[in-house]
């Protein structure tokens, strides 16, 4: 399909109310923030959820409750993709155990996170072939050109079990002050070479810059995800409101584009076809 894959990331792992009052962390405000997002032009929620301390967790009690509140509040408006974010808390196999016991619609997981070293690939094997069998859609967080030829070789031996994997490109680290800017795609894309017409792939990136980055992505044929998780401002520095307003952004230069957003049900008609 000739469109874009807007996602929304609207709170990660670490930022806080602190960072931005309207961040959601509890169930019932992802949902409604889920909505705002949806509303402007979304078709994807990746979220993280929080525990009674507020720190990232991968309890899969408390992603069944936010999952349920969300999708009582958009019905099948939103692909919902839970994170595996280890964030030093969590080994392999606790990420593996979530996505088994939780068996979510889509999952994301960091290849340096969840196949650490070679000796981890069997297991990460199995768990492909799990989510194949399963009909998650997961998708693989490359940070970085080294991380992407490792990803060019497993993708070559099968080890991602479907016709075409998705990647998310992330353009920068989550460290203070990190900006990204649209030029640092080049080296991405370079790596990615091999197999980019075989794989769906997305950027997210930091900073004030988001928006050209995502323009980028869209001009190169990627897809998009934006949101608090990685940035906070708007193009001209200043703070977002919402979500929502970064999610506008995107959509509107996906319209530029002639690659208009795509909706859910095109998003899950897409997915279906690489399982």
């Amino acid at each position: 399909m000739n469109g874009t894959i807007v996602m929304a990331a609207p709170n990660g792992a670490r930022r806080t109310k602190a960072d931005h009052p309207k961040l959601p962390l509890t169930a019932a405000e992802l949902a409604a923030d889920a909505v705002l997002c949806r509303d402007a032009g979304a078709s994807v929620l990746h979220l993280h959820v929080r525990d009674g301390e507020g720190a990232h967790s991968l309890e899969a009690g408390l992603y069944r409750e936010a999952l349920a509140e969300v999708r009582g509040a958009v019905g099948d408006g939103l692909v919902l993709q839970v994170t595996t974010e280890a964030v030093g808390r969590y080994t392999p196999d606790d990420q593996i155990a979530l996505v088994r016991a939780l068996e979510p619609e889509a999952v994301s997981l960091a290849l340096r996170e969840i196949a650490p070293a070679p000796d981890r690939e069997p297991a990460a094997r199995d768990l492909f072939a799990f989510m194949r069998e399963a009909r998650i859609w997961a998708q693989v967080i490359l940070y970085d050109p080294a991380d992407i030829a490792r990803f060019v070789a497993l993708a070559d031996a099968g080890l991602f079990a479907v016709a075409r994997p998705s990647v998310l490109l992330v353009l920068g680290r989550y460290t203070v002050g990190q900006v990204s800017d649209p030029e640092d795609l080049t080296p991405m894309l370079e790596a990615l070479a091999p197999v980019r017409d075989a794989v769906c792939w997305s950027v997210c990136a930091f900073g004030a810059k988001e928006n050209a980055c995502m323009a980028r992505a869209i001009a190169e044929g990627g897809h998009v995800r934006v949101g608090f998780e990685n940035n906070l401002l708007l193009p001209d520095g200043q703070r977002a409101a919402s979500n929502a307003d970064l999610v506008r952004l995107a959509a509107d230069a996906a319209v530029a584009a002639g690659r208009a957003p795509l909706s859910a049900g095109e998003v899950r008609a897409m997915i279906a076809g690489w399982f």
